[in-house]
This record gives structure tokens, C-alpha cells and sequence, in this order.
């Protein structure tokens, strides 16, 4: 009976957890400096540090303001930073547009969110993100 349970447990947790992962996608992220306001989203709100301006696709005409998104790094873009993920993940909200065709990422972050998931000096890295 004991054995039986602990599978049960194991078989649930799996399904519990294996939708966000599967639901996850990929893209790129830079980041951003203070001072972050004003905003698209918000005008001259102060929505603390752990923020992003997402690509036009994303941001969706204003579709996207408020929402979380958590975000994880899985690579470097470029070789000056080989391994610059710190293996965390973030929580950013959308409060802002990365104009196009200026943005170069899926997802800009602030420099504080960025900094918690990757070193900085990376410049821009692969994500994985999925709303929450």
C-alpha cells in the first residue's frame, strides 16, 4: 500500500508540473536601465524593479499590460559570456513596448530582473518564459 502511494504522489506531481514546462517558450532577452517609467502601460506608476517591455508580438496593442510572465535563462547569444545563466528564474510584469525595430529580444527586462536570472555583461540571452 506504501509503495502504491508514493507512485500515486510521484504520478501527480508529475502531471502538476509538467504543464508549465511543456507550455513554455523560447525566445531572447535584453535588458533595460533606469529610469523605467514613464510607461506604455502604466504612465509615470511606479511598478518597482522586477519589470519587462515586451516585442510588439507579445505586447499585443496593450493585450499584454499587467500580465507576469516567469522567465529563465537558458543560454548565451554570443561567446563574450559562454555560460552566463545563474540557473534562477524571474517573475517580471509587462509595462512597457519594446519598439520595433529597435528591440532586439523577445522579452526586455529590467537590469535588476536580468542581473537575478544572468550576468549582465552577457548583454542578451536565451530564455524560456511562460505566463503566470
Amino acid at each position: 500500500m506504501a509503495f502504491e502511494m508514493r507512485v500515486l504522489i510521484v504520478v501527480v506531481a508529475m502531471v502538476v508540473c509538467l504543464p508549465s514546462a511543456a507550455y513554455a517558450e523560447q525566445g531572447t532577452a535584453t535588458f533595460y536601465t533606469p529610469p523605467y517609467v514613464p510607461s506604455s502601460c502604466n504612465g509615470y506608476q511606479n511598478d518597482g524593479v522586477m519589470i519587462a517591455a515586451a516585442s510588439a508580438p507579445i505586447f499585443n496593442n496593450k493585450a499584454a499590460c499587467g500580465r507576469s510572465y516567469r522567465v529563465t535563462c537558458t543560454g548565451a547569444t554570443n561567446q563574450g559570456v559562454p555560460q552566463p545563466c545563474k540557473g534562477t528564474s524571474v517573475v517580471v510584469k509587462i509595462v512597457d513596448l519594446c519598439p520595433s525595430p529597435g528591440c532586439q529580444a523577445t522579452l526586455d527586462l529590467s537590469q535588476e530582473a536580468f542581473a537575478t536570472i544572468a550576468n549582465p555583461d552577457a548583454g542578451k540571452i536565451t530564455i524560456e518564459y511562460n505566463q503566470v
